[in-house]
């Protein structure tokens, strides 16, 4: 089935000078390393004419981005394109399903390629048993939407983003699928946590995506020391014999190391389980080792 959104261009994150993915006849260039604005323009527009593409948008990454982020977003992701003529929002495919992308919103528009074999397994997986899903960190409802594809009768997407829920329900829409505004739960993802296990619900999937740094107003969160607490709470939501699927896009922590993590907050809940499948980036990121994927099976 057809994919209109992937990478055309892949050097990884930490020793590379740019990636370029493409949406439709849009193109978004990201850059891990500073070019002068005429190196800029000349290297979009190289793109643009190797791709056939309309458009071209820019993204400047720097290595550190977390303060950058916040106080020099137009910066670092200018709404319009650097290249071509603007294209605000796309409608592209990944595996037949189509997604609202949008090349000049921000640093991340609308889809993260690099988890399309984890949708792919969450929506072969829907129709094979995964009956209640619970979506954390939802973003645009990728997972969420596909397990809703696959057959699940009860899906539910968590996220801090009221923006993002919406772009989600859109995404949904897409697809002919009128899911109620009950599906997509605003507000913070541990907060929903507590809640859900005060109300004794259980699911047969949990999907963990969360970023690798953040802040919110209940703290600081960095993947590499807090994921264990998460898996614990997410092990507390579980049903006997359901599954986690466990995401992580940090190209400094291993694959073992994140294991750990997992296994730790899988103890702390007093939960037995082990890996049943490991998910990486697909064949379009070619050595890529930022992104760990794995299914825990609980007892």
């Amino acid at each position: 089935m057809g994919t209109t959104v992937y990478r055309a261009a892949h050097q990884t994150e930490t020793g590379g000078l740019f990636t370029l993915d493409v949406a439709g006849d849009a193109g978004i260039l990201s850059l891990y390393a500073p070019l002068a604005p005429h190196g800029e323009t000349a290297l979009a527009g190289a793109c643009a004419r190797a791709g056939g593409l309309a458009a071209v948008y820019l993204k400047r990454r720097p290595v550190e981005a977390r303060h950058a982020a916040n106080v020099e977003r137009e910066y670092l992701s200018p709404p319009d394109p650097v290249w071509g003529e603007a294209r605000p929002e796309v409608t592209a495919l990944e595996n037949g399903v189509p997604f609202l992308i949008r090349p000049g919103a921000d640093l991340s528009v609308g889809l993260f390629t690099d988890a399309r074999p984890a949708r792919a397994w969450v929506r072969e997986h829907a129709s094979h048993g995964e009956g209640r899903v619970l979506n954390t960190f939802a973003y645009t409802c990728g997972f969420g939407l596909n397990a809703a594809l696959g057959g699940a009768p009860v899906v539910k997407n968590v996220d801090l983003s009221r923006k993002v829920l919406a772009w989600g329900q859109a995404n949904y829409a897409l697809s002919g699928l009128d899911a109620p505004d009950t599906d997509f739960l605003f507000g913070d993802v541990f907060g929903w946590f507590t809640r859900l296990s005060r109300r004794g619900a259980q699911f047969d999937l949990v999907i963990l995506d969360p970023p690798s740094f953040a802040r919110s107003n209940a703290g600081t969160w960095r993947s590499e020391r807090d994921y264990g607490r998460l898996m614990t709470l997410a092990a507390g939501v579980t049903a006997p014999g359901g599954r986690v699927l466990a995401l992580l896009n940090h190209a400094g922590v291993t694959p073992g190391t994140f294991e750990r993590l997992a296994w730790a907050g899988l103890q702390e809940a007093g939960r037995a389980g082990r890996i049943t499948a490991h998910l990486g980036a697909g064949e379009d990121y070619p050595g890529a080792t930022h992104l760990k994927a794995h299914v825990w099976s609980l007892d």
